[in-house]
């Protein structure tokens, strides 16, 4: 007899294989599910609890489990890499370094989007710019309803981030790695040796910036923990079958299953990032996060 499960996977190379299954999954009757785009179903989990198991980016799990939404996270990087690429300005504006944003106004899709977690954690590192130091336009609300955003937040009826750029409204926008390869072409990062200033953060902290992991509902988790185990090791052989797909990038490095000291960098400095920038008042407990993650890798 299998286990049911109903899981909320994006399309990557190395989710591929249990979808198609290639790589299955023992005793478990996998439903997956389809978000296009993504970001509604982590609302929807968040809030509602619609699926078993579900991708979901690394700000909304800090603050769903600061709001006590009961899910557990999964030692899985499913998509990450370094952000400071994603601070962009329109190219016909005057140049504006990253130290000159106190005061301005710098649209983002959402307060509690990851990648603007990031990208506020390296601004406050790298030029002692605080989140507080800008007002941050948003085109839409947090996933986690019970957050309130800080009064540096404005929300604008906007609907797309580069349009509060075209419009004048902002003086830089943060966005998305999909988003900087579709709304964003075109766009200039205001720092000009992005790629070098990803790779010194990454050396300097020892991990890659995580966007989306994986959570699984509590009650499914306890009720039915060798199906959730058998799901994590399917996902696990995946990714390992996958590595050479993702071979040589930063964002392909990122991609990992398994508790490593990376990992536990990662949620380390991001969970201080999410703590100075107020998507979480009180700090994120990185022992008790580990403990559940070490139920995985028995």
């Amino acid at each position: 007899m299998t286990t049911p499960l109903t899981v909320l996977l994006g399309n990557y190379p190395h989710t591929r294989p249990l979808k198609d299954g290639t790589v299955p999954v023992d005793g478990v009757d996998c439903h997956y599910l389809e978000s296009s785009p993504l970001p509604p179903a982590f609302a929807r989990m968040v809030r509602h609890l619609t699926y078993d198991i579900c991708e979901m980016p690394l700000a909304t799990y800090l603050q769903a489990k600061e709001a006590g939404v009961p899910v557990t996270l999964l030692p899985v990087v499913l998509i990450g890499s370094t952000h400071h690429r994603a601070l962009t300005r329109l190219p016909e504006d005057p140049e504006l370094s990253p130290g000159q944003l106190a005061g301005k106004r710098v649209g983002v899709r959402a307060y509690g989007q990851t990648t603007g977690l990031w990208v506020r954690g390296w601004l406050q590192e790298e030029y002692e710019l605080k989140s507080s130091d800008v007002t941050w336009v948003t085109t839409e609300d947090v996933h986690v309803a019970q957050y309130v955003n800080p009064p540096y937040v404005e929300r604008s009826r906007t609907e797309r981030v580069v349009d509060l750029l075209r419009s004048h409204d902002v003086s830089a926008a943060v966005l998305g790695p999909k988003a900087v390869g579709g709304q964003g072409v075109g766009l200039v990062p205001l720092v000009t040796d992005a790629e070098n200033a990803g790779l010194a953060w990454t050396e300097r902290h020892g991990t890659i910036p995580a966007n989306h992991l994986l959570v699984v509902r509590d009650a499914v988790l306890r009720d039915t923990p060798d199906a959730v185990l058998a799901v994590y090791r399917a996902l696990k052989k995946a990714i390992a079958d996958t590595a050479d797909e993702r071979y040589g990038s930063l964002a392909g490095r990122a991609v990992a299953a398994g508790w490593s000291a990376s990992l536990a960098a990662c949620l380390e400095v991001g969970g201080r990032y999410a703590l100075e920038q107020e998507l979480v008042r009180t700090p994120v407990d990185l022992g008790a996060i580990e403990k559940a993650a070490a139920f995985f890798d028995r």
